[in-house]
């Protein structure tokens, strides 16, 4: 009885190792599994935000991004306000001010609600300037998503539609100094000619000035959309020329000594314009920001122009010569993921 036992026992012993081989496999095999993680989005592609918008204006607030920017064709009754933690994944937001009926005056056309210029000022209180009725209005809050209301006491508009007639009264851009001086940006030309860029030093309110400080400071090639970076002591009048419902929209720069200019057009001026291939039309009515000292340039671009205007927001990095020219833009379809600061 004794050998058949010992038989038995040996006859078990591979079956016991292909039970343990099998449970290894298993066990590696739910670590692989384990391991395998949802792909990692590396690029903030173009557009930026689905859908069709223009004019984009961008703040960022504890740790997240607030876009505001005209609402495709030619404004609607309100902005389009989007929130987001990385630059990718976007939450539309709708805030309570300005809207068409809230901004209308005696000196208001029919146009909508376009072109915000968001900015945090010194005070800490964020403060928007936009186009309504082909006037300018300002807003206040202590927050991106508001609430918000007029600044001014008696809800007028900041700048008037009929301050010059002569010109169109949109497209303000808010520009706060090393020095702490906040100057407000803004003009047009009426009929898709003749646009002129006309400047303010604003008071510590952000929300009047002397108009007889008023200056024009036209730059060369300007239609529309101005706005201002500073680096390394030099201004840069960033600005729109062309007609932004065709392939002549561009963006382009000159530089001066202060925020009054003199102006001189940047070197590799246009910076930004049509490709090649028509996959960016017509780019134009941007804003410039900085990540980790890295300059982005965010931007619009036409999608479809056929019927009516419908464009979408784009993004591509902005870089600098050593002389200090700003390069020209080749779009890439998007930016690297941003890295947290």
């Amino acid at each position: 009885m004794l050998k058949i036992s010992k038989k038995i026992n040996l006859l078990k012993k591979p079956l016991y190792f292909l039970i343990l081989l099998l449970l290894v496999f298993n066990c590696k095999q739910k670590k692989k599994l384990e391991d395998i993680k949802e792909p990692v989005t590396t690029r903030i592609e173009n557009p930026v935000i689905p859908g069709y918008f223009a004019d984009p204006s961008m703040v960022k607030y504890e740790g997240k991004y607030y876009v505001y920017a005209t609402i495709d064709p030619w404004g609607g009754d309100e902005l389009a306000v989007f929130e987001s933690s990385d630059f990718i994944n976007w939450e539309q937001k709708h805030i309570n001010w300005p809207t068409k009926e809230a901004c209308t005056s005696l000196t208001s056309n029919g146009s909508m609600v376009w072109a915000p210029s968001v900015i945090q000022a010194k005070n800490g209180k964020f403060y928007m300037y936009v186009s309504v009725g082909s006037e300018i209005w300002v807003g206040e809050s202590e927050n991106p998503l508001g609430p918000w209301k007029n600044a001014k006491e008696d809800h007028s508009p900041f700048i008037k539609g009929d301050m010059f007639p002569e010109y169109h009264m949109i497209d303000a851009e808010a520009f706060i100094d090393e020095d702490g001086q906040a100057y407000l940006y803004w003009g047009s030309g009426l009929n898709w000619e003749n646009g002129h860029c006309f400047i303010v030093p604003l008071n510590d309110d952000m929300v009047s000035f002397n108009e007889n400080e008023i200056q024009d400071i036209t730059p060369p090639h300007y239609f529309e959309a101005p706005f201002m970076l500073k680096k390394n002591g030099t201004y840069y009048l960033m600005y729109s020329e062309g007609k932004c419902t065709d392939s002549t929209y561009m963006v382009r720069y000159s530089t001066g000594n202060s925020p009054y200019g003199p102006w001189q057009e940047g070197a590799n001026s246009p910076i930004l314009s049509t490709s090649k291939n028509s996959t960016t039309l017509g780019p134009g009515h941007h804003t410039v920001f900085n990540v980790n000292n890295q300059n982005y340039i965010f931007y619009h671009r036409i999608k479809d122009n056929n019927d009516t205007l419908l464009r979408e927001l784009a993004i591509d990095s902005l870089n600098f010569n050593a002389a200090g020219d700003i390069l020209k833009v080749i779009p890439q379809g998007g930016v690297s993921k941003f890295t947290y600061e």
